[in-house]
């Protein structure tokens, strides 16, 4: 394993900003030192799977290989705009049907036409068939297969699905929904199954297929082999990301959730799912550790959290930019409510990572009420998984099993694995199936009366956010 922490970029308040050209360095960095701590050679790799951060939009000069503005991230709230606009006829489940998605600032095709609209010549560059578009996959592989020399502009299904722009019914780019967002279908990548080779490696991986794109989080289900209907997995990184696999047929939501493609193997039919989207998690973490400076590394937060016994009394809400799922509202900004002269740091930090468990209890309850599924446990992945206190506040505030498998990275395991099928490495899902191993479960500790009095204070904080900005 090899990694590497990119710049984040804040130009305005609720804007975020990547640059495309840094994220392209450091995969190839790590693909470098992976290979180097592996002892391995690239030819005796038989394919490479992507996985990315799904919603995050670049667009480049396809001569130059160059991005005409930064990358857009999926946290970025400045098409708010586009999206009321969008909303005013039909309001904000307009696209629901075709797409499975409500109108909101989370999703890519509003982010490209803020960029088309406000990047000086970008539109009449599109309109000219000079730009590419696409999410970090589409990026990745077209830089990965030759860039400006002939670079495969893909990406899957599983992307595609989170733009806006891809109706679920045909898998395809839709004319009326480019033509609501005023968007050149030239601009847009090919739309690919997530296990198919798209084209052959340069550079450092000379030669390999490239094989496999999932987005990072039916890429985590994937590799969870969360494979039958009502099985899921709850991936907590910089937000928290809840997916419940539903089988052959979409599940449109009246519950606030997301109606999305899990995967798509080949030419197989494609399998769905039901997504809730939580936008701040990990990086409340690192939001006490960046801008408050209570702690010095995102691990001191459970210690900090282990000096108290519980929150103090206080909720942190962090609706940092809007909340998402099962809410989406755009107009909520951050709380932190319950304070007195009690309050120290230490409940801080406890009150940070309960506002994950809290989030995703939000999820869950979502989840029972659309499918009438009961969850017999949550399979938990991602970098805070290996913070124990909250995995234990986790399944307290659910009343659930939480499970923590022993590759805790299983976005990267999804995507090796969607990757693999495709070159024959593994014959089926049933084999994927039988390499899962536990790696530690956690049981509910905490009685029925304690879990629902902590969580009635939390939604009456969650209801405190709305309505901040006019």
């Amino acid at each position: 394993m090899a990694q590497a922490e990119h710049r984040q970029f804040y130009p305005r308040p609720g804007w975020v900003e990547h640059d495309p050209l840094e994220i392209w360095r450091n995969a190839q960095a790590v693909v470098v030192e992976a290979l180097r701590k592996a002892e391995v050679e690239a030819d005796e790799i038989v394919a490479l799977g992507v996985t990315n951060q799904r919603e995050t939009l670049v667009v480049w000069d396809k001569i130059t290989g160059k991005p005409v503005y930064p990358a857009i991230v999926w946290q970025d709230t400045r098409s708010a705009e586009i999206c009321e606009r969008l909303a005013i006829e039909g309001g904000q489940d307009r696209f629901r049907a075709r797409t499975g998605l409500p109108i909101a600032t989370y999703f890519s095709g509003p982010k490209l036409q803020w960029l088309l609209d406000n990047v000086e010549e970008a539109r009449i560059q599109a309109e000219r068939g000079e730009l590419l578009c696409g999410t970090i996959d589409s990026w990745l592989v077209w830089s990965l297969t030759g860039g400006k020399e002939g670079g495969a502009h893909v990406t899957d299904v599983s992307n595609a699905s989170r733009t806006l722009l891809m109706n679920l019914e045909t898998l395809a780019w839709d004319e009326e929904l480019l033509a609501a967002m005023n968007i050149p279908a030239s601009i847009l990548p090919t739309i690919r199954s997530s296990s198919e080779i798209y084209g052959v490696a340069q550079g450092a991986l000379a030669g390999v297929p490239v094989a496999g794109i999932l987005g990072d989080q039916q890429a985590a289900l994937f590799g969870q082999t969360c494979f039958a209907e009502g099985e899921a997995k709850n991936t907590y990184g910089t937000g928290c990301f809840m997916l419940l696999n539903t089988g052959l047929k979409p599940v449109q939501s009246r519950h606030g959730l997301i109606t999305t493609v899990a995967y798509q193997l080949g030419g197989a039919a494609p399998i769905f799912a039901l997504e809730g989207s939580i936008a701040v998690t990990g990086a409340l973490v690192q939001w006490l550790r960046d801008n408050l400076e209570l702690i010095r590394t995102s691990a001191e937060v459970e210690s900090l959290a282990n000096t108290v016994e519980d929150n103090g009394g206080i909720y942190i809400v962090p609706a940092f930019s809007g909340l998402f799922a099962p809410y989406w509202r755009s107009d909520a900004r951050g709380i932190v409510i319950g304070l007195t002269r009690y309050v120290n740091k230490g409940h801080f930090a406890r009150a940070a990572l309960e506002a994950t468990a809290y989030q995703t209890r939000d999820i869950v309850d979502a989840m029972r009420q659309e499918t009438g599924l009961n969850l017999d446990a949550l399979k938990a992945d991602g970098g805070m998984v290996v913070n124990e206190t909250l995995m234990q506040f986790q399944s307290d505030i659910l009343g659930t099993p939480v499970i923590r498998p022993i590759v805790t990275e299983t976005t990267a395991l999804g995507a090796a694995y969607a990757a693999g099928l495709a070159v024959g490495f593994w014959t089926d899902i049933k084999e994927l199936r039988d390499l899962w191993r536990k790696d530690k479960e956690w049981q509910p500790r905490m009685t029925a009366e304690t879990r629902e009095r902590l969580y009635a204070g939390w939604s009456k904080a969650v209801e405190r956010t709305f309505g901040w900005l006019d």
